[in-house]
């Protein structure tokens, strides 16, 4: 269950991102200085001896000296991929990288990838205890039942580190925050519940003890394998996992054991319950049909016969998505926190009961504004677990789990002060990423028709077939049919419905657009037949005509042709509407901050009052993707030493925004950048710089500085770059660079929908 969301991509996309550039999707950075001989005698010989003594005499310090209470082991021998099978250890590294990934994404938790190429049990459990000195905690994935039964149970009983299965005891953890609630909606209580479950294997198994945990009897619980029901007295394709939970009962198939049920909890295959099974349980039915990547029933399917059913898949295109990222990332966080010496039953309910409360809160704005009216994210029958990217996650369920683990005695670093807890995790995450998911969410919510000007570019052909396909809107591709529909089939990619495709010498439209283009360019030295020119051979005018003339709500272009060319052709058509006037703002992602960069793109040199609407409209940019701005109007000098002509337009901003009076937010200047990315260096050194943290939004003296800035930033280690995005055009218009992917077309296509309203 951990997928993020249900994209489609191809197995030329996905190769691609694997490949490029550093293979693979992790890499291990120092977190100290490494530069000089002196920083290398520390860092290992002969200064790493003092931390090793330190360590020798008292084993709790590993923690104060050393990234362990930080790293967790994500650990597979590849017998049980999801969707995949039995591939084996090699085959399996991509997926376990993913998992470290996500582990940092969500709860900035470094995880390691460890492949063990072994389907012998004593050998694999033996190969994974004598790692524990080197992980706070390890994340077991994809290894089949029965054999990860015990493993795991092995591994627990012979490590003091936590030890946890994913697969199990995710699944099971969200499953029953999910089925809490549902039963809360629907009016039942935990210990009257009839329950179905269809699957044996370890998600099924841990989701059947952890619904007991809470309640269920044991005799309320039916469970199905691939045999039919087990039942006590079959002893054909039993084990003991199975056993545990087999009941006196005369149903054999899950057709009969679903007659008078109220609950379904499926972890099994597609399409193995129908309609009429569905029909056949009580009113209000519960329905998880968690089988990935196609339930074993369609919400639509159950919908059809129980339309007040409350249902839940493992799919994000559907409400009520029973996703594990909701939990393994923040469970590890608290018992890592806590430096838990086990994940225990306490934890696991504390981590559901945690998940099913908050589903039950009101929903933050900006959250319920990425969903949209068609995803209402209020609790009831379609909203019973909390999405994804809910920034609530990383603050409620790892103080809840920390709580548990001091509760019943396995933390050995138990919290003093809960409040400073909750600011350390809510600080461990840049908002940027949360924030963007949330933008595209809503532009999924909101589809737009963008035309892509560039149609023919191979990478504008894959990326219009993306957006389209993810549910965007309608990408236009500018260009000759014939040569785009070649492409198409040579990229063996097919669209969902068919791409509209312009071409200006067939445009029913071209007169219009020319007339309107010389009546605005006329004045400006252009003749009638310049115009017809500039509409029938140049894509970015038609595309900026469409524009204008709303055959199209935004534009991309930027692949063929330098930024100032395209950026010429459609101010032709396009005008600007701001106090800023048009300018490029980059955003640059990195470790543990992002930076926004104005104008990397558009003005050369702007005046004392351009800079200051530019940081006006830069803050907002910031503030949109989660940030509290702090603006450094940036110079060669700080605060008039050494004097620079280059710090006057700076000076004059920052008196220009006094005298406005409350703005929203904190900015001062002119200072270099070194003073306003090192908040200790600007307070020791300038203690009356008014601001209170490291500057996030830097306004460049000009344009020059501004690219030089952000073209070294974005060459950078772990550094990712966004933009520039360009704002101020009066209708919405992203130039990319010419060494964009189209990864990069796509991020750009959804920024430019997402400001037909934003």
């Amino acid at each position: 269950m951990d997928s993020v969301s249900v994209v489609r991509v191809t197995d030329e996309e996905a190769l691609a991102l694997h490949a490029e550039g550093r293979p693979g999707k992790l890499q291990i950075v120092p977190t100290k200085p490494l530069t000089t001989a002196r920083d290398l005698s520390l860092a290992y010989s002969p200064g790493v001896a003092a931390p090793c003594r330190r360590i020798q005499a008292n084993p709790d310090t590993v923690y104060d000296y050393t990234a362990r209470g930080n790293i967790v082991a994500v650990i597979s021998n590849g017998t049980a991929v999801l969707g995949l099978g039995n591939i084996g250890a090699l085959a399996s590294k991509p997926v376990m990288e993913g998992k470290a990934v996500l582990l940092k994404r969500f709860a900035d938790i470094d995880g390691v990838d460890l492949e063990v190429d072994t389907q012998d049990v004593e050998a694999f459990i033996n190969c994974v205890r004598f790692l524990g000195p080197s992980f706070g905690g390890i994340n077991l994935e994809d290894i089949k039942a029965p054999e990860c039964f015990i493993i795991e149970k092995r591994l627990k009983e012979l490590m003091d580190i936590p030890v946890f299965h994913d697969d199990q005891h995710g699944t099971a953890i969200i499953a029953a925050a999910g089925l809490l609630n549902a039963l809360d909606v629907t009016g039942r209580s935990i210990q009257d519940a009839r329950v179905v479950m269809n699957g044996a294997g370890a998600a099924a198994v841990a989701c059947a003890n952890l619904f007991k945990s809470f309640g269920l009897p044991q005799a309320n619980l039916i469970m199905c394998d691939t045999k039919g029901v087990v039942y006590e007295g079959r002893t054909e394709h039993m084990n003991a996992w199975k056993a545990g939970h087999a009941v006196a009962t005369d149903a054999r198939t899950l057709e009969d054991a679903l007659k008078g049920a109220d609950v379904f909890v499926g972890l099994s295959a597609k399409g193995c319950v129908t309609p009429a099974m569905i029909r056949s349980m009580n009113p209000r039915p519960i329905v998880f049909a968690m089988a990935n990547p196609d339930p074993e029933i369609s919400p639509e399917d159950v919908k059809s016969v129980a339309p007040d059913a409350v249902v839940a898949t493992g799919r994000s295109d559907y409400p009520n998505q029973i996703n594990n990222v909701l939990g393994f990332p923040y469970i590890f966080r608290g018992a890592l926190d806590v430096r838990a010496s086990t994940i225990n039953e306490e934890m696991k309910q504390a981590a559901a009961r945690a998940l099913a409360a908050l589903a039950r809160e009101d929903v933050p704005d900006e959250v319920r504004a990425a969903y949209g009216e068609r995803r209402r994210l209020r609790y009831g029958p379609d909203y019973i677990i909390p999405v994804p990217f809910d920034p609530r996650l990383i603050t409620r369920i790892p103080l809840a789990v920390a709580n548990a683990a001091m509760q019943t005695g396995v933390a050995r670093k138990p919290l003093t002060d809960q409040d400073a807890y909750r600011r350390t995790l809510q600080a461990r995450l840049d908002p940027t990423a949360n924030r963007l998911e949330r933008m595209f969410a809503a532009v999924r919510e909101r589809p737009r028709r963008v035309v892509f000007a560039e149609g023919e570019d191979i990478r504008t052909i894959q990326a219009a077939l993306r957006f389209q396909a993810e549910g965007y809107g309608t990408p236009i591709l500018v260009g000759n049919e014939e040569v785009i529909r070649s492409r198409m089939q040579g990229l063996k990619m097919t669209a969902s419905t068919p791409i509209a495709i312009h071409n200006a010498q067939l445009s029913p439209h071209s007169l219009t657009y020319r007339a309107a283009l010389y009546e605005r360019l006329c004045r400006r030295g252009f003749l009638d037949r310049d115009c017809r020119r500039l509409v029938n051979h140049n894509r970015n005018v038609l595309a900026a005509s469409m524009l204008i003339h709303g055959e199209a709500d935004a534009m991309v272009t930027g692949l063929t042709r330098s930024f100032a060319t395209s950026y010429e052709d459609v101010s032709n058509v396009i005008d600007g509407h701001t106090p800023a006037g048009i300018f490029g703002l980059s955003i640059m992602m990195m470790e543990g901050r992002t930076l926004f960069l104005s104008d990397t793109a558009v003005q050369t040199a702007p005046p004392a009052l351009g800079l200051a609407e530019i940081a006006i409209s830069t803050a907002r940019w910031a503030k949109r993707l989660g940030h509290v701005p702090r603006v450094a109007f940036l110079a060669s000098s700080t605060f008039g030493h050494p004097d620079a002509s280059c710090g006057e337009a700076s000076r004059e901003a920052v008196r220009l925004l006094d005298q406005r009076g409350e703005v929203g937010f904190e900015y001062d200047g002119e200072m270099g950048a070194d003073v306003a990315l090192d908040f200790p260096l600007m307070k020791r050194l300038y203690p009356f710089c008014r601001l209170t943290g490291p500057a996030n939004v830097l306004i460049m003296p000009n344009r020059e500085t501004a690219q030089i800035a952000s073209k070294l930033l974005a060459h950078s280690t772990g550094v990712a770059l966004i933009g520039p995005v360009l704002d101020g055009f009066d209708k919405p218009v992203q130039i990319l660079r010419p060494d964009a992917t189209a990864s990069d077309v796509v991020t750009a296509a959804v920024l430019a929908a997402w400001q037909v309203e934003g």
